[in-house]
């Protein structure tokens, strides 16, 4: 927080004997340190050189060393002022070497022995509680000041606010302690401000660290590195990056740019999904000279695994390690992660046994990530015998590993069973977090059928040996712990399911109602919701079967978001024209997101319509998408691109497309020569070539009579010439195709309006 503040209390005073008595004190052991002093005594100029002989032993780790010439030099000194002097160095010193007992003993001993009765000696204590942690002791000691008639000064004030923001205290409290400082004429300075800022920080309260920076301007406080890096990591964590850079852009005026402004920026560039960004900002360091940490090197490996260009995550490998930087955990997990993602298993296993060789620990997140790795990659066995290593290596499972086994059963459509894994995980103790619900609802209705396990969690008998043999060998090694045995079966449940042989037939509606006990849960537990859980939401109406499953469902909505309720009831139930307005604001919230995130909430809502038959909603969503460009690129006069759509948003899309391009014939306009519309290679289906999207508007395609033809070169792509478009598009029956319109449609609302006020509560 200091680094590069000018010192306000260097200590010049101390002696040339003081340092010849520091060169004997390293030299010699303890038992001889006490001669060494005595013979000294007489030369030694009180306070100030013994200061420096304790700061000295302490930066060199020497606190044994340190706490022994402190009690020799507040024995020899006769005055109060100046042993409390003494004993508030030696506090600090322990303090920052994270001896808190310790700092803790000679506070004690001090007070009783009244020398230790001072603002500077409780303001070292403060400090040295907030630098391990002690955040509830630091905030103890700073009001036990009061009962000895001392009066906290800017010094205690910010070793307080330090200690808060180090142990996470709410911002609201911190602003209490804040608040008290001002009130009691006590001026706060960069200091005080960093300290404050830290807090907004590490909560992402990015609107409270504005306000905290304009006040600092209105001071006329200086801002330091630190001020601007910490307020641009609140600014990023809070999802803010244009106002993010702005301010990075602001900074020369005050004070250069370093190694960890770059190392935050490309962070939240990386963490909001916009990766050209991020690398553009590396481009620049690596421009202007700016040397790479480990942080900085580690953020970039991780966007281009993201990114699944593997050669240039391993050239950032190798010019860390040309650096003098090794790969660490964090370097491994984000390899591991990335290669997972692109299904690259020999290389997961690879790295993991180059981790383990090279002695880098794997740790919870490194076990969590190779375990899901393997999970969604159907490879069972493999994730079971990493399960049992992370055992073995006695760590314990937490709501990360749970959450990825979670996930991974309801990718293979075993929603029961997830369900009663999630109630094993709040049993043992760990709270569930929105991710974890997010993907059980969002499983919901992806599998044709859904196991029905009974309370023991038994599954059928497995006909292939294969199966047979992950059960056997994770029931017999595991027997004796309950919970990993039950992680072993769901292993060989998966297993089973993936031959084909799990137990079926629970059917759709036990399916809803295993959705609605989860949301049921949510409540309970008091988990928040985000826009995540609502397109999951979305999504698991629009695969129901009947209008009635759908709106037992969306009627949850009601419970978590009034707003995104009457909104999308609104739009279902066709009272498009009382919404809109409510809509907009809604989707003003979403665009503040992650293109990735905002995009999938455009196609849940879009699918949602579209399935129920109001399919002029559906394309006014996707329009209004366009409009806002959730989808890039989406759309030229001879192109359409729909390959980040959904099946509903991309029908959708063509009609409104194809509209379009109508006008333009209309208007006497030539179309241009080749039209195409693209809808991917369909990577993620069995058959690459034949994806769900592809299908959908091929569909569609031949059922409005469109001359559109698969491109033999690209089996995603659909073609055709200009001018033989334009003549369909003049056909009389054309335009009749080409307009969607509403199964339900209600000109005059009268019941909506029952509905309560539609209040706006961020996603």
């Amino acid at each position: 927080m200091h680094l590069g503040r000018p010192k306000t209390t260097v200590n010049t005073r101390h002696t040339s004997v003081a340092e010849e008595v520091l060169q004997l004190a390293l030299f010699n052991g303890q038992t001889s340190l006490e001669n060494v002093l005595v013979s000294f005594e007489s030369k030694l100029c009180g306070s100030d050189d013994y200061t420096f002989l304790l700061r000295e032993l302490g930066n060199r780790g020497e606190h044994e060393k340190a706490i022994k010439c402190f009690q020799f030099a507040v024995r020899r000194e006769r005055r109060k002022n100046e042993q409390g002097k003494l004993a508030s160095a030696m506090i600090s010193i322990l303090g920052r070497l994270g001896k808190v007992e310790l700092a803790m003993g000679i506070f004690e001993t001090a007070l009783r022995e009244g020398y230790g009765n001072t603002v500077y000696a409780f303001s070292a204590l403060i400090s040295a509680y907030g630098r391990s942690g002690y955040y509830d002791e630091a905030i103890k000691v700073f009001d036990s000041m009061k009962n000895y008639g001392l009066k906290p000064n800017s010094v205690t004030y910010n070793a307080v606010i330090d200690a808060c923001g180090k142990g996470g205290v709410e911002f609201k409290r911190v602003v209490e302690i804040f608040d008290e400082m001002l009130s009691g004429g006590v001026q706060p300075d960069r200091i005080t401000f960093n300290s404050l800022l830290a807090v907004c920080s590490r909560g992402g309260l990015w609107e409270a660290a504005m306000n905290l920076f304009s006040e600092m301007v209105n001071r006329g406080i200086d801002r330091d590195i630190f001020t601007y890096n910490t307020l641009l990591d609140a600014v990023c964590k809070g999802g803010q990056m244009d106002l993010a850079f702005d301010i990075m852009e602001e900074m020369p005026a005050n004070v250069l740019p370093n190694v960890v402004t770059y190392s935050t920026m490309i962070d939240g560039y990386a963490k909001a999904g916009r990766f050209n960004d991020a690398l553009n900002l590396f481009n620049e360091m690596k421009f202007l000279g700016i040397g790479l940490d480990r942080v900085s090197y580690n953020t970039l490996l991780s966007i281009y695994a993201k990114l699944g260009r593997f050669e240039e995550a391993l050239d950032i490998c190798r010019e860390m390690e040309g650096s003098g930087i090794r790969k660490d955990v964090v370097t491994y997990n984000a390899l591991l992660g990335g290669y997972g993602k692109q299904g690259k298993y020999d290389e997961v296993r690879r790295l993991f046994d180059e981790m383990k060789a090279q002695r880098v620990s794997p740790n919870l997140l490194t076990y969590s990530t190779v375990i899901d790795v393997y999970s969604k990659g159907g490879l069972y066995e493999e994730a079971m015998d990493v399960f049992r290593e992370f055992k073995r290596a006695g760590l314990k499972a937490d709501v990360v590993l749970y959450s990825a086994l979670i996930d991974a059963l309801c990718k293979n459509g075993l929603v029961e069973s997830a369900v009663s894994l999630l109630d094993e995980m709040t049993k043992e103790g760990i709270r569930p977090n929105v991710v974890t619900y997010n993907s059980i609802i969002d499983a919901f209705g992806r599998s044709t059928t859904s196991e029905c396990l009974s309370d023991t969690g038994q599954i059928s008998e497995l006909q292939t040996k294969t199966s047979s043999l992950v059960i056997e060998r994770g029931i017999e090694a595991d027997a004796t712990d309950g919970e990993d045995n039950r992680i072993i079966k769901i292993f060989g449940q998966l297993a089973a399911e993936k031959g084909g042989q799990a137990k079926k037939g629970c059917g759709v509606k036990q399916e809803i109602l295993c959705i609605l006990e989860v949301f049921q849960k949510m409540h309970e537990l008091e988990i928040k919701p985000n826009v995540v859980t609502f397109s999951a939401i979305l999504n698991a109406c629009s695969r129901c079967d009947s209008f009635e499953d759908a709106s037992m469902l969306l009627e949850e909505l009601r419970l978590f978001d009034n707003q995104v309720y009457g909104v999308a009831h609104g739009l279902l139930m066709g009272y498009r024209e009382n919404v809109w307005i409510q809509a907009q604001s809604l989707f003003d919230e979403v665009k503040s997101m992650d293109s990735s995130t905002a995009s999938a909430f455009y196609n849940a809502l879009t699918d949602m319509l579209w399935h129920f038959g109001q399919k002029r909603g559906a394309q006014l969503v996707v329009l209004e998408g366009k409009r806002r460009q959730v989808w890039e690129n989406v759309w030229s006069n001879s192109c359409l691109d729909l390959h980040l759509m959904s099946s509903g948003a991309a029908r959708a899309m063509v009609h409104a497309w194809l509209l379009n391009i109508r006008s333009i014939v209309f208007e006497g306009h030539e179309l241009p020569k080749l039209l195409s519309i693209l809808t991917g290679w369909g990577k993620h289906s069995k058959v690459v070539g034949d994806g769900a999207l592809k299908r959908a508007v091929e569909a569609l395609l031949t059922g409005m009579g469109a001359p559109f033809q698969l491109a033999k070169c690209n089996l995603g792509r659909f073609i055709s010439n200009g001018p033989v478009v334009a003549a369909w598009l003049r056909e009389s029956g054309t335009l009749k195709l080409l307009v969607l319109h509403d199964d339900r449609t209600h000109l005059e609302n009268t019941r909506f309006q029952e509905i309560p006020n539609l209040q706006t509560i961020p996603l």
